[in-house]
Order: C-alpha cells, then sequence, then structure tokens
C-alpha cells in the first residue's frame, strides 16, 4: 500500500475544544504530521473533559489521535520564536482562537505569510474574523440556534427548542476548514503560494440548511420542526413499533407498493390522499396513524426484516452501545486500536474516508501533554543544552 495522502504535509494546530482538532484530525489521518501546540499550563480544555481513564480524558485521546503534543508558552518571546520556526517549515497552520488573539500574540497570518508565503492559514470561528458579531463568544450551542437549526429540530408543534445531539456546527465547520485546506495546497501547487481561510459555525451550520433554503426562496415559508419525518416526502420517519422505533423511507413509487403490501394495507396505495408522494406529504398527519395501528402489533425487527426483504429502505433505530458492537461496522473494522503511551491500546473510531490504495492511517491515540516537545524541538535545530535551558524557562513543557 501507498503512503497515506497527504503525507509529508506538516500541520501546526493551536486548537482547544472541537473546530481545529476535528479539523487536523481529519488531516492527520490522511498522513499529515500534525504538530498540536498546547498550553504548557493545562493544554487543551478537552484534556480536562470526563469520562477519564487512568487519568487520561477519554475524549482527548480519541479526538487528537495521530499528533504530535508541543508545550509551548506562546506570550513568552522565546515561545514565539520557536513558533515561527515551527510554522517556516508547516504547510498548513489551523487555530480557533477568538479573532484578534493571534494578532496579539504577534502570530497571525499577515506577519507569518510575509516570511513563509506557502503557508495555508485555516482561522476556524463561531462567527467569521469579521462582520458585527464577530468578537461574540461562538459556541456551538450559539451557532445551532442563531442558523435556524434549533428553529426545525424536535417535534413537530413542539414548544421547547431541542439541539441537535451532536455539536453539528462545530464537526461541520471542521470538515469544510479540511476540505479547504486541501484545496488551498491544490493551488499552491499551481501558484507556489498559500492563502488564509476563514471558516465559521455560523455559516456552517446556516450552509447546511439546503432544502430549508429551497423551500424559503421559493415561497416565503418558515420551515418548522417536523419530528422524525421529512421536508418534501411521506412516509419518510421513525415509526412506533411493539417494543419501540425504527425508521423507513417509502419515498418512489414502487417501494410505496411494496411498503402497503408488507403492511398488509395495500388499500392505502389506491386512497387518493395517498396516491402520490407530494399528496401523501400533504396529508401525512392522517397517513402515520395508519401506518403506525399496523406497525405498533410487531416489534421493530420485525417490521425491518420483513420491509428489507421487499427492497424498502428501513433500519433499526440504534443506541450508541448497539452502534458501538454493530456487526456490520466491525466486520468493515470500524473500532480499531491505537497505542497509547500510558494507556496501551485504545479504542478508535475509524477514518470514514477509504481509499483502495492510500488508505488513511491509525498510528497512535492522542499524546500526553508535551509529550513531543523534544523530539519537535531537534526537528527544528535545537540542541539538549538549549532544549535544557527552554524546559528550565517553562517556555516548553514535558508530559507527566
Amino acid at each position: 500500500m501507498k503512503p497515506a495522502p497527504l503525507s509529508g504535509v506538516r500541520v501546526v494546530e493551536v486548537g482547544n475544544f472541537m473546530a481545529a482538532p476535528f479539523l487536523t484530525l481529519q488531516l492527520a489521518d490522511l498522513g499529515a504530521d500534525v504538530v498540536k501546540v498546547e498550553n504548557p499550563v493545562g493544554g487543551d480544555q478537552v484534556r480536562t473533559t470526563a469520562p477519564f481513564i487512568d487519568g487520561e480524558s477519554s475524549s482527548f485521546i480519541r479526538l487528537n489521535r495521530n499528533k504530535r503534543s508541543l508545550a509551548l508558552d506562546l506570550k513568552a518571546q522565546e515561545g514565539k520564536s520557536v513558533f515561527r520556526k515551527l510554522v517556516a517549515q508547516a504547510d498548513v497552520l489551523v487555530e480557533n482562537l477568538r479573532p484578534g488573539t493571534m494578532a496579539d500574540l504577534e502570530l497571525d497570518y499577515p506577519r507569518l505569510s510575509a516570511q513563509h508565503p506557502r503557508l495555508v492559514y485555516v482561522a476556524a470561528s463561531g462567527w467569521g474574523q469579521d462582520g458585527p458579531y464577530a468578537q461574540r463568544p461562538g459556541l456551538d450551542i450559539m451557532a445551532q440556534g442563531m442558523s435556524g437549526l434549533m428553529s426545525i429540530t424536535g417535534e413537530e408543534g413542539g414548544k421547547a427548542p431541542v439541539k441537535i445531539g451532536v455539536p453539528v456546527t462545530d464537526l461541520t465547520c471542521a470538515l469544510w476548514g479540511a476540505l479547504a485546506a486541501v484545496a488551498a495546497l491544490r493551488v499552491r501547487d499551481q501558484t507556489g503560494r498559500g492563502q488564509f481561510i476563514d471558516v465559521s459555525l455560523f455559516e456552517a451550520g446556516v450552509a447546511l440548511g439546503v432544502w430549508e433554503a429551497g423551500r424559503y426562496f421559493a415561497t416565503g415559508e418558515v420551515p418548522k420542526p417536523l419530528g422524525s419525518s421529512h421536508q418534501t416526502s411521506a412516509p419518510y420517519q421513525a415509526l412506533r413499533a411493539k417494543d419501540g422505533f425504527f425508521t423507513a423511507g417509502a419515498t418512489t413509487a414502487p417501494n410505496w407498493l411494496a411498503f402497503c403490501k408488507v403492511l398488509g394495507r395495500p388499500e392505502l396505495a389506491e386512497d387518493p390522499r395517498f396516491a402520490k408522494g407530494h399528496v401523501r406529504y400533504q396529508n401525512r398527519h392522517a397517513l402515520i396513524p395508519l401506518i403506525e395501528e399496523v406497525t405498533g402489533k410487531e416489534t421493530s425487527r420485525h417490521w425491518v426484516e420483513v420491509l428489507q426483504e421487499a427492497g424498502v429502505p428501513c433500519g433499526l433505530l440504534q443506541t450508541y452501545d448497539q452502534v458501538f458492537n454493530d456487526p456490520h461496522l466491525n466486520a468493515r473494522n470500524f473500532f480499531p486500536e491505537a497505542p497509547h503511551t500510558r494507556l496501551g491500546a485504545v479504542k478508535q473510531v475509524a477514518s470514514p474516508m477509504r481509499f483502495s490504495e492510500t488508505p488513511t492511517r491509525m498510528d497512535r491515540a492522542g499524546p500526553l501533554l508535551g509529550e513531543h516537545s523534544s523530539e519537535v524541538l531537534l526537528e527544528l535545530g535545537y540542541d539538549a543544552e538549549q532544549i535544557r535551558a527552554l524546559y528550565a524557562a517553562n517556555v516548553i513543557g514535558k508530559p507527566a
């Protein structure tokens, strides 16, 4: 097998919590050498997030796999000097500090790119680098609320706002940032110059509203929560069974006919209220109770089995204990182990990017704070005496 796609690319991360670390996780899985620059006092705040395994954050060691940790004080002049040398050998810099923070540290894009014009600099923030919201604190919950996502999440007619279960704007901001970084490297291959990339949680959340934009810009209708149902099709949602719920999507004409046949209710396909897709959606409040009169008599597993046999898209509604033991995912080795310096082998959630010739890598779990400080400085040309002096001045930190 050939090396991973980004082998030979060096990335410097100045990240905290989710957006920048998840962004660089994608690049690290793709083979980039990611050096995670952390405050020697405490490091990334995710290190303090429970649950802990022998004192190590379980979330951190998964969110920061395949990276090296350099504990470096960016406020110290010697720390700035180390950082500039590190960036001078890097291809990409990723940070998710509040806009203006890197400028305050004298480590912003204009200064760094003046010395290193090939640098690709990705800044992830809550609201973007400019505009009236730029200096507001920006966390996923605010971006979900402001982007409209929470206004369409929850049960139809529900009064309380509901957050999407994962930090979706953090994660999608990171994914768009990773895509942008790779695209900028491609441009650099052609022009020889890097560039500045501005990605935000807010715009990442708004960009997910593709269906909602289609409806609003066409009709002026303001989208509302629909529970688990689709914006335009029915039945396409979670359906009640005897022991819980399962999901089904009988949206095409053949699937709708097959669905009615499996239910033993072929007359539903002839009912003028349900004969065509857009009409079924308009009459879904009448349709779903008729379906659940039948599905409520058998288990969810029964319905999934018989619908799958009939070719109707469907699935179980799994909890995470079921997901993390799913036979299909296990067969595809989606939960491999990675070595950790203190904990030994720890399970990971693999990258969903599967390459036939240049696979992603799973070299190590998230590093100890400052685990690679000496290693990185030696690569930058510092000798042992200089490194000892930096340790003594608390400019860099050793692993506990």
